[in-house]
């Protein structure tokens, strides 16, 4: 079972050595609801292994396309370690104070449409060794991923 870290908040670090790879993700909808869309960023140190820009179109909220966008993410570096994500642990940055305070417990999923993904999501991450979540400013996502 992987070990969960709750990271701070306001002051993002480059990326903390005792994590192996660092994942930055950002979801949104234009129109809210409406087409859905999302971007990550995945590195080891300062080297950027991934950064890709996924579109869902439809009708979903921004929630929702949070929780794709880092559903997507993670299961993109799992198939990239393939038996070595048992062994591998990951830090997860995000703008969402909502995803990232009801994949680490503080907060309840109220909305029954998120529970599908959060559920998604924790699977996704107990599949790592070890994992930690952060929440960070808007402008972190602006600056790392363009959105």
């Amino acid at each position: 079972m992987r070990q969960l870290e709750i990271g701070g908040g306001s002051k993002p670090s480059p990326g903390d050595p005792h994590f192996d790879y660092k994942i930055v993700f950002d979801g949104g909808a234009i129109g809210n609801p409406g087409k859905g869309y999302g971007s990550y960023q995945i590195s080891v140190g300062d080297a950027i292994v991934e950064h890709r820009r996924e579109d869902y179109g439809g009708h979903i909220t921004n929630n929702q396309a949070e929780y794709m966008t880092l559903i997507r993410s993670l299961r993109w570096l799992a198939a990239r370690l393939g038996s070595d994500v048992a062994n591998t642990s990951v830090e997860v940055w995000g703008d969402s104070q909502l995803v990232i305070n009801q994949l680490n417990g503080s907060w309840k999923v109220r909305n029954a449409a998120l529970r599908p993904l959060v559920y998604e999501a924790q699977h996704e991450l107990d599949r790592f060794d070890r994992t930690r979540l952060t929440w960070h400013p808007r402008a972190f996502s602006v600056a790392h991923l363009g959105h």
